[in-house]
């Protein structure tokens, strides 16, 4: 689990997402009101409303940026979150991974966001173990 998680909130713009998705080589990003997690936005979220990670020309990063301040995070976050708890197994959270159609869960105790498990921290624990 990675505890120093980064945020955003449904009033950030989408270029700043952009930005940290690439600054810190991230592709989820959990949308927080104060502590309390509301939404989750992936990069893959990005990627269908433009080509940003496609190239770094600058008429078609101008185009990304028309089209990000068309939408909100709010409207292209996903709202329908399933989270975690710090005392759920790796075999559990594993499971709900294999199951679902997304690759990150954020850890919440009485509904605060404290970390975020995503399907490479599974790996690199798996990894460790041998």
């Amino acid at each position: 689990m990675t505890e120093n998680v980064i945020t955003l909130k449904k009033k950030d713009s989408l270029e700043k997402a952009e930005q940290l998705f690439k600054r810190h080589r991230i592709r989820h990003i959990p949308v927080v009101s104060g502590d309390t997690i509301v939404g989750m936005l992936s990069y893959t979220d990005l990627l269908r409303l433009s080509f940003a990670d496609y190239t770094d020309s600058v008429i078609e990063d101008d185009a990304g940026t028309l089209v990000y301040n068309m939408f909100t995070i709010k409207q292209v976050m996903n709202k329908s979150i399933v989270t975690v708890s710090p005392s759920n197994s790796i075999k559990e959270i594993a499971e709900i991974l294999a199951t679902k159609e997304f690759h990150a869960l954020p850890v919440v105790v009485d509904n605060r966001l404290v970390g975020i498990v995503t399907t490479t921290d599974l790996i690199n624990y798996l990894l460790k173990q041998f």
